[in-house]
């Protein structure tokens, strides 16, 4: 991996030799919107699954490489005893202060691409039928964006999603508006969805939305 891959344009060309060699499938939706479900499902059908929260979580975790920046950036008080981020302190502090959330997201942004793209780069040499690139904020990412040829939204009502976030996670039901408030809305997403996944049902009927899913983007390099 060339270490430019932090900067716009060799970011770009990475990204664009993968589109070359896979197709790539970007799965995005708010918070508690049932992403991970989705992407587990694509997974066994041989999906290659690049998670851009995971790849967060190791960068942050004891001796990744987001700690010292972050130490340097903001102090020691947002790293705890083990080593790895305080992300309760952190999400409260980035969620007040605009400032320093793009300070954050300065430092794990790049980190995270890189991560990903060396993944991404993996599955197609082992030849993975195509790429999933699970992203939060990938409607909001312009630079990826441009290079994903199908986008996935899993949706469920913001009702479901605060519900599901303050079981799973243990968060107010005011910080989980605050994370929702941060992410672009249901109806931004959804308009530029190529496929829609409505995660508010059962499980089998989620199971039978992402086989045909599956399906479908296997038929991209063929058309």
């Amino acid at each position: 991996m060339a270490s430019g891959t932090s900067n716009p344009s060799a970011h770009s060309v990475n990204l664009s030799t993968l589109k070359d060699a896979a197709t790539l499938v970007g799965l995005t939706g708010g918070i508690g919107s049932g992403k991970s479900a989705i992407a587990e499902r694509l997974a066994s059908y041989g999906a290659s699954i690049v998670d851009s929260d995971v790849i967060a979580h190791q960068i942050t975790s004891a001796g990744g490489p987001a700690i010292e920046p972050i130490r340097e950036r903001f102090g020691s008080e947002f790293i705890q005893a083990d080593g790895a981020l305080d992300r309760k302190k952190m999400r409260v502090l980035v969620f007040e202060d605009p400032h320093s959330r793009k300070a954050l997201e300065a430092i794990t942004h790049p980190l995270i691409r890189t991560k990903a793209i060396e993944q991404a780069r993996l599955a197609v040499e082992n030849q993975a039928p195509y790429i999933v690139f699970v992203v939060p904020l990938l409607l909001e990412s312009s630079d990826w964006l441009q290079f994903i040829d199908h986008v996935v939204v899993a949706d469920c009502s913001e009702a479901m999603q605060i519900q599901r976030v303050m079981e799973r996670n243990d968060l107010t039901r005011q910080e989980v508006e605050s994370i929702l408030k941060a992410q672009a809305t249901r109806a931004e997403r959804l308009a530029q969805a190529d496929t829609v996944i409505k995660n508010m049902g059962s499980l089998e009927d989620l199971a039978e939305q992402v086989r045909l899913l599956h399906q479908k983007i296997l038929q991209i390099r063929k058309n």
